[in-house]
């Protein structure tokens, strides 16, 4: 696959076509129940609406996620690539986090371990990100 814009059009099919070869991605419950939004602000001009659900990246907000997530675009590439959750700490402390609903769910997603198949599928995910 070719590399493409992270969070296009593009990048999204791509994830998606990943997503479904990657199969069953054995997750553990804690992750494989989380459900949330993210508006990411800064890479076009309009924000960029994606879910995170059963484990995988989505296109475009999911109504029955219990939680949103507003950042900007360079906030999530650097917190997405360093995978450091310090970062991210520091991130949502200087506000260029915001969180509306259950932040739960935020704390979950910091500090539950994915399963190897799903590492395996974010690892795909990079190669084809053209940050």
């Amino acid at each position: 696959m070719a590399k493409a814009k992270f969070l296009s059009d593009d990048w999204f099919a791509q994830v998606n076509q990943l997503t479904q070869d990657a199969g069953d991605l054995d997750l553990p419950p804690a992750i494989a129940g989380l459900n949330m939004n993210f508006e990411v602000s800064g890479l076009q001009d309009q924000p960029v609406s994606a879910s995170f659900s059963n484990g995988t990246i989505h296109q475009g907000s999911d109504d029955n996620a219990a939680t949103t997530v507003h950042l900007d675009a360079d906030t999530l590439k650097a917190v997405m690539l360093d995978g450091d959750t310090n970062r991210a700490m520091e991130a949502f402390m200087t506000g260029k986090i915001r969180v509306d609903g259950d932040m739960g769910q935020l704390i979950t997603m910091q500090s539950g371990k994915p399963s190897p198949k799903q590492r395996q599928l974010f690892e795909k995910i990079l190669e084809i990100t053209d940050l």
